[in-house]
């Protein structure tokens, strides 16, 4: 099959698939797929040593990591989406979501109406909805929430003061433990785990200073926290079959002649599980 179509430049735009090719995906073997969905959080998280990124060199020959992030966006608009972001119908349905809202939610009401704000009971019957089509979708979808993350409330401010769209809305720790808390209240819920992420991010060492690129939005330090928890959580969960990346078959790890050639030249050295290129070895 032939579909075209032709770029802003004049160029002419040919690709070519199968059916079987469209149904897959245009690489294989098909690894199970791990999607993270949510907010700037989910967006960014390839950014600055992100917790997407870090994810992603783990689990590398392992499962594929797909980002559907959207800058912004609350539990409300998550909603509306859900059905094309994870339809029901799709041939291949992901063996894992983790799933993040609630940053936004729990800005302060605007004395306009706009804005992301959701009340607390709105927000948890959000959540609630969500994890119910995500669970629907197969048997075998397991479902991660994160938590709100804490604040720098100064340099939150600051950044909302410096800012191209600033207004009176400012990010404060008491609403963001308020929808925490709320979160965590979820967990076993459909059978949700739950990463407290603003816990885990209040119990390091200078985390206000470390954690943050702008008081709101992960530094590399802050994503390495997220990727220890849900990789406690991945690791302790009685899901089968088990996604803790140790646990799950290397991709072609299969020895090869045509591996590294070992000292002495009488055989070869397979590389397929190597991590020691790693800067953090991850548990």
């Amino acid at each position: 099959m032939v579909h075209g179509g032709v770029l802003p430049s004049g160029l002419l735009c040919v690709s070519i698939f199968s059916s079987e090719g469209s149904r897959r995906g245009m690489v294989g073997p098909v690894r199970p797929q791990f999607v993270l969905f949510g907010s700037s959080i989910v967006q960014t998280s390839f950014s600055n040593g992100g917790w997407g990124a870090i994810l992603t060199d783990i689990y590398s020959r392992k499962a594929d990591i797909l980002v559907r992030g959207y800058y912004g966006w609350n539990s409300r608009r998550a909603l509306q989406v859900l059905d094309k972001v994870f339809p029901k119908e799709a041939e291949v349905q992901p063996s894992l979501v983790i799933v993040y809202f609630g940053g936004n939610d729990s800005l302060p009401p605007h004395p306009s109406g706009l804005g992301t704000h959701v009340p607390l009971e709105e927000y948890v019957d959000n959540m609630k909805k969500i994890a119910a089509h995500l669970k629907s979708l197969s048997e075998s979808t397991r479902i991660i929430f994160l938590t709100c993350p804490p604040v720098n409330e100064a340099k939150a401010k600051i950044r909302q003061a410096t800012s191209r769209i600033a207004n009176t809305v400012v990010r404060t720790n008491e609403m963001s433990q308020k929808y925490s808390e709320a979160c965590v209240g979820l967990n076993g819920h459909l059978g949700v785990q739950v990463v407290d992420v603003y816990d885990a991010i209040r119990k390091q060492d200078g985390w206000m200073d470390t954690c943050f690129t702008d008081g709101v939005h992960l530094a590399e330090e802050g994503s390495k926290v997220i990727v220890k928890e849900i990789l406690k959580v991945l690791k302790e969960a009685d899901w089968e079959p088990c996604l803790h990346w140790k646990s799950m078959p290397t991709e072609f790890s299969e020895d090869s002649p045509h591996d590294l050639i070992a000292p002495g030249g009488k055989g070869t050295i397979n590389p397929s599980e190597w991590t020691s290129y790693r800067a953090t070895q991850w548990d």
